[in-house]
């Protein structure tokens, strides 16, 4: 099989020789261009196809890749990951992804060689070339690039247009900041950033560039997020006061201990540029792949990786701006993961018409009291799901699915006279097609990085919370702690730190 890494054009450089190359070269390989603004964006004509690159191609960014290759006016034209290729990849379900891949290549025998779950950038760059071969029946003979640096994808692929971000969460804002200030569209993952500090410097590189940014998180797309909005908007429950949301998350490894064995590194994957901006470790697969998000230095545990849902919903639905305090605790912390369960609790301040509101989370299959008003036998959830979310208000509560999907009023009596408000709010064609419209010159994705910061620094400050053990005060202004209800100085001192943590060189970011 043909090695998509150095093999593939002559035009493709090792990375070695990229790094060691001209003062051309040195200067395109920069965090951040010297300028420190990319050039006013071009909207790409209707006429022109979106050519991407797929940056963080394991079990999700190859999920996330297939959906962009079936949009008939993209293109994915370079892949990109530290993973050469190996079969140890999370699923959902036994062989959940070469049977996505076998549906989308109409070949029931792709992968019948695999070992397990395959993924990293040989593979989808094999999956890329075989799609456009294949199925599209492309007549030209373009070969997906591979790449081990994003900063080489991005200064070589000169045609590109957009970057999509499927990488660990202490990733997102290094590679999607690099990519803004080169002139390239930027597709993220969640949680958008690691560190309030970073989400800070993305949404204000989205709005220096004026380039389209959106965040995978989907809800913004949802007629769930609509209907929800239409019911708080049109007063059904009068204002709403409370919102209890519940997780059964986590279901990878935490409340555990950095493991004291070395393991030997996998052939093919470079684990000093995975780490990146990351503390030095020796590699133990405790952190990857999949497991990461358990780690401070890697992940934002259960509250960034589904809170980034629902409370993206929240936020709509509720308006919602900047928390005033935050109050965390939890099961035991250990100091380098996130602990086995998390119950926190977010004061935010009335919004023009809306009163203040404080939202509870509960995770690790913990959940609020019962509501009184809900029948014997009837599921706070759904079935078999185990999460939730319940809006209380003066006239009323909403108990519906975790992000706000399958609402209804309780007590059940209240369903059968009601009448749903008229359905007056905008529809979207869909988080891909916001973003890939704007990056035509339509309208800013609803899920941009200048609305997503508000959302994932009230997240951030849940994960402070809880590991501070107790109340802390947000100046949302200055992006400052001023307070903790318990504690010593060097407490607060420690919790403000954790607002813009360290990062290796030359990852760091201002």
């Amino acid at each position: 099989m043909r090695d998509h890494d150095d093999k593939l054009r002559p035009s493709l450089l090792t990375r070695r020789e990229f790094l060691e190359g001209s003062a051309a070269s040195a200067a395109a390989l920069t965090l951040f261009p010297r300028s420190g603004r990319a050039e006013t964006p071009t909207a790409v004509p209707a006429n022109k196809t979106i050519t991407l690159g797929c940056i963080g191609v394991g079990a999700q960014g190859t999920r996330v890749m297939m959906d962009f290759l079936k949009i008939p006016d993209v293109q994915v034209v370079a892949v990109c990951d530290v993973n050469r290729e190996t079969s140890d990849y999370s699923e959902w379900g036994k062989d959940e992804l070469v049977n996505k891949e076998r549906k989308l290549l109409n070949d029931p025998a792709w992968g019948s060689d695999w070992k397990g779950p395959t993924c990293g950038r040989v593979p989808a760059a094999r999956l890329v070339d075989a799609y456009y071969r294949n199925v599209r029946k492309l007549s030209n003979d373009r070969a997906c690039g591979g790449y081990n640096d994003f900063r080489e994808l991005i200064a070589e692929e000169h045609d590109l247009d957009g970057v999509v971000v499927c990488t660990p969460d202490h990733w997102h804002a290094h590679i999607a900041i690099h990519a803004l200030r080169h002139g390239k569209h930027v597709f993220c993952q969640k949680p958008m950033g690691h560190s309030v500090h970073e989400c800070a410097l993305m949404a204000k590189a989205a709005r220096e560039t004026g380039l389209a940014t959106q965040v995978a998180v989907m809800n913004e797309a949802s007629d769930a997020t609509r209907h929800l909005t239409e019911w708080v908007a049109a007063d059904v429950i009068g204002q709403v006061r409370e919102v209890h949301n519940w997780s059964q998350r986590p279901y990878w490894p935490q409340g555990i201990e950095r493991p004291k064995e070395v393991e030997p590194v996998p052939d093919g994957l470079d684990w000093n540029f995975w780490l990146g901006p990351a503390p030095e470790r020796p590699f133990n697969h405790v952190y990857l792949p999949f497991v990461w998000r358990g780690w401070n230095d890697f992940g934002e545990g259960s509250i960034g990786d589904m809170g980034n849902y629902s409370f993206d919903t929240m936020f709509r639905v509720l308006e919602l701006t900047a928390p005033t305090s935050v109050d965390g605790s939890s099961t035991p912390l250990f100091p380098e993961t996130f602990p086995l369960g998390e119950i926190v609790h977010w004061e935010f301040p009335a919004r023009r018409d809306r009163a203040p509101v404080t939202i509870h989370w509960y995770d690790a299959h913990l959940r609020p009291p019962r509501p009184p008003e809900l029948l014997p036998g009837e599921l706070m959830s759904d079935p078999g799901d185990g999460e939730g979310m319940l809006l209380v208000g003066d006239k009323g509560k909403i108990l519906c699915s975790f992000e706000g999907q399958h609402a209804r009023l309780i007590p059940s009596s209240r369903m059968k006279s009601f009448t749903a408000p008229p359905d007056n709010l905008s529809k979207s064609p869909g988080a891909y097609r916001e973003w890939l419209d704007a990056i035509r010159g339509g309208p800013k994705p609803r899920a941009s990085f200048e609305f997503e910061q508000n959302v994932v620094e009230a997240l951030l400050l849940g994960c402070i919370a809880v590991r501070a053990g107790t109340k802390l005060e947000w100046d949302a202004v200055n992006k400052h702690i001023t307070s903790l209800a318990e504690g010593k100085p060097e407490d607060l001192d420690a919790a403000n730190a954790q607002l813009n943590p360290p990062a290796r060189d030359p990852w760091k970011l201002g």
